[in-house]
């Protein structure tokens, strides 16, 4: 599992950065059944995880109960609660596996002292802040606009390996439509 980690990072920043072999002994490998919630509202966030093979969503749960996505990560992506992280806050997101994981998490404090002492590594994640808020941007501003129709088909053309993946129900909380909307505008399509 680690080689993945090895690649990812490599490929990130062009080449294989100095000091890798400093980085790698702080990741944890760890496999996760399906179901299991790596964080829970209220909890503060202690690890960043980088996704072997699984599916991850993470989500929020409003006051009567509905779930709604933020972002749904898949293999070769990082996961977290960016600000209960960075804050060492009560996070109001979960992250749960939505399929089996393999997954390899870094805690807080050898983050930030990575972060802080490696200057590759403090690349790593301003490119992990990075895409997490240019995906959250783009999609909720995309979204917006759409109806619940126009939503479906965005998702479908833009995310194919999601498709098969995951539940009508979990496209619908990603879409940010009801279930039962969802199935009935499937039927148009």
């Amino acid at each position: 599992m680690i080689d993945k980690l090895r690649e990812h990072i490599t490929q990130r920043l062009g080449n294989e950065p100095d000091n890798l072999d400093l980085v790698i002994p702080h990741f944890q490998e760890i496999t996760v059944k399906r179901g299991t919630h790596l964080l829970r509202q209220g909890e503060v966030c202690r690890f960043v995880y980088f996704i072997i093979e699984g599916l991850l969503q993470v989500y929020v749960v409003d006051k009567n109960g509905k779930e709604s996505t933020r972002e749904i990560y898949i293999e070769d992506q990082w996961v977290t609660d960016i600000f209960g992280f960075q804050n060492q806050l009560p996070s109001l997101e979960f992250i749960k596996c939505v399929e089996p994981c393999r997954l390899l998490r870094i805690g807080h404090t050898s983050f930030q002292k990575l972060s802080q002492d490696i200057p590759q590594f403090a690349a790593i994640y301003r490119q992990i802040l990075e895409v997490s808020y240019n995906n959250t941007v783009y999609r909720v501003n995309t979204l917006t606009a759409m109806d619940g129709l126009e939503k479906i088909k965005w998702f479908q053309e833009h995310k194919p390996k999601l498709r098969t993946r995951i539940s009508s129900k979990l496209i619908a909380s990603y879409l940010g439509i009801s279930p039962e909307t969802m199935t009935r505008l499937k039927a148009k399509l």
